[in-house]
């Protein structure tokens, strides 16, 4: 399985995003692919099971819509402005469109309770099959990724994780102390056997990230120093708010 795409250029967290730009828009994507950085998304479901690139389960702090993602069409997403911008919540094959290949894609699946997973990976994988460029899938979703790695199982796979997570990151859910230690341990990759990991830049290193032997991302690096620190330890960098070198 090749996976030296994940280890070329520094990966845009979102596309490259500003203040200008919104994050996980089609001009942040663009301006990606116009500086050749791989392009680092997050993949959802709308409640008609469109698949949109949006990060949070909530739509108030990009759209200031008092809605969860989930509980919206595609068509009632797409009126939607991100950041007071014209920028509008994009759809995958949008990006798909877009890049063409031209840069590696790096696809977060978040996490869709509400839907079934199965069904879910199934969208995923067939919207991405016919396409032809560098692509790679990551999720703090155990099941997602072992799922996806059965769909596809040529696509690189890898497994997000973290030391630091509170209750509210897993939707107060009475199981959350149990999950958090899963993520912090990435207690299920010998279960799963991930391609790569995907840690926090500021939790590396530890028992976890040391223990795995394969290709490493360090995510959200924001800084010179923060990449300097980062690479003693990953093999790349997932990054935003500033211009590393290609």
């Amino acid at each position: 399985m090749d996976m030296t795409f994940l280890q070329g250029a520094p990966i845009a967290h979102r596309g490259l995003h500003d203040k200008s730009i919104p994050e996980n828009s089609m001009a942040a994507f663009r301006a990606a692919i116009q500086k050749g950085f791989p392009i680092e998304t997050d993949v959802r479901l709308s409640s008609d099971g469109e698949l949109l690139l949006f990060h949070d389960n909530t739509l108030l702090r990009m759209t200031g819509a008092r809605l969860g993602a989930i509980d919206c069409t595609a068509e009632e997403l797409s009126r939607l402005r991100l950041n007071g911008t014209e920028e509008r919540i994009p759809h995958l094959y949008d990006l798909l469109e877009e890049t063409r290949g031209k840069v590696p894609l790096l696809i977060e699946i978040k996490n869709v309770p509400e839907r079934d997973a199965r069904a879910f990976l199934t969208a995923l994988a067939d919207a991405l099959k016919g396409y032809r460029g560098a692509f790679a899938i990551q999720s703090f979703v155990p099941k997602y990724v072992k799922l996806f790695k059965e769909l596809r199982p040529n696509v690189p796979c890898g497994i997000l994780g973290c030391a630091h997570t509170t209750k509210a990151d897993f939707g107060g859910s009475l199981f959350w102390k149990f999950k958090a230690r899963v993520i912090r341990e990435l207690s299920m990759n010998g279960r799963i056997k991930p391609d790569f990991i995907s840690y926090a830049a500021a939790d590396y290193p530890n028992r976890a990230t040391e223990k795995f032997e394969g290709l490493k991302l360090a995510w959200t690096v924001r800084s010179p120093k923060e990449e300097a620190r980062a690479r003693q330890y990953a093999d790349n960098i997932i990054f935003e708010n500033y211009l590393p070198t290609v």
